[in-house]
């Protein structure tokens, strides 16, 4: 008997800067309609799916800049996806803009995404960990990308939670470039991975790289599905959003590396597949079989440094 889960991507296309929340709700809720008729039982949503990706530009209103976060969730505003999911017997993945309140007092922004099950419990929340951009106004760019400065990273590293059946992870765009994000969750017997991701196609440091915007976005998932055995799910919030081009593609990826499903628009859209979760042991229990194969008293360098050190500096 196999753990098959119905998987749907619900890619997003443009969200403008004056659209309100229960705008983009409603769109949420046409995608987890669609998810409904189509049987799924779990729903991926982007990064920052209910606002434009508000760190193309350097905010200096503190009013402006709080009014793109979520202090609670579910939110007024997005209590009826909540509500709708649940009813629906569907579970999902929503990725926000989070102020959080520690328990000492201290206020924190986070990239954020909040994992439900079926029946409207909460599974966790993961808080981006690898934080891209820069934090100071950089003018001469076309267009910014200040997530450096709106978001810190996350305190809590790469979680696994039994969820939907099996082992489930989290990660939110740049972390999806980094292999470690897939290793660590690799070691707690990841099987399925949700991604939210906005990426613009522009790259203003290197430009020579937007045209490998695509092949850069499916490699790495890619790899880090194969090397560790498991599903990964790639969703996008995609097309021109305020001017700036953004990639689509949003991906369904089986534990071989092979990508399943893939969204044909850089709008609105779902894309569904049947997800064998049983299919990640054909990968972990022979050539990704770890505790077999792996050497990690040879790996230490990869937690005892940050940067590159030249073979002539290294001790």
């Amino acid at each position: 008997m196999t753990r098959e889960l119905r998987i749907g991507a619900a890619q997003l296309g443009p969200i403008a800067r004056n659209d309100s929340r229960a705008d983009v709700v409603v769109r949420l809720l046409d995608l987890l309609s669609q998810a409904e008729a189509a049987e799924v039982e779990l729903i991926v949503y982007p990064e920052l799916a209910l606002t434009t990706f508000f760190p193309r530009w350097h905010l200096e209103d503190d009013d402006e800049i709080l009014s793109f976060y979520e202090p609670s969730m579910p939110s007024p505003e997005t209590k009826p996806l909540f509500d709708a999911a649940a009813e629906a017997g569907i579970g999902f993945c929503l990725g926000y803009a989070e102020l959080h309140t520690s328990p000492d007092g201290k206020v924190h922004r986070y990239n954020s995404q909040i994992l439900v099950e079926r029946d409207g419990s909460t599974v966790a929340t993961f808080r981006k960990i690898h934080i891209p951009g820069h934090e100071h106004n950089e003018d001469w760019r076309e267009f910014q990308h200040l997530e450096r400065r709106y978001f810190e990273p996350g305190p809590d590293g790469f979680g696994v939670w039994p969820a939907f059946g099996g082992l489930v992870g989290m990660m939110i765009c740049n972390d999806r470039r980094w292999p470690e994000t897939y290793r660590v969750m690799g070691l707690r017997g990841v099987e399925l991975i949700l991604c939210g991701y906005n990426t613009p196609i522009h790259y203003a440091p290197d430009p020579g790289q937007d045209r490998l915007q695509s092949f850069h976005n499916h490699l790495v998932m890619q790899a880090g599905a194969y090397q560790n055995g498991t599903w990964v799910v790639g969703v996008a919030k995609g097309g021109v959003e305020e001017g700036v081009h953004s990639l689509a593609e949003s991906a369904i990826i089986a534990p071989s590396g092979e990508i399943v499903a893939r969204a044909e628009t850089d709008g609105d859209e779902l894309v569904v597949a049947t997800c064998d979760l049983d299919w990640c042991r054909n990968y972990k229990e022979t050539l990704f079989d770890f505790d077999y194969y792996r050497m990690p008293e040879h790996y230490g360098r990869i937690t005892a440094q940050r940067g590159a050190v030249p073979p002539q500096e290294a001790p």
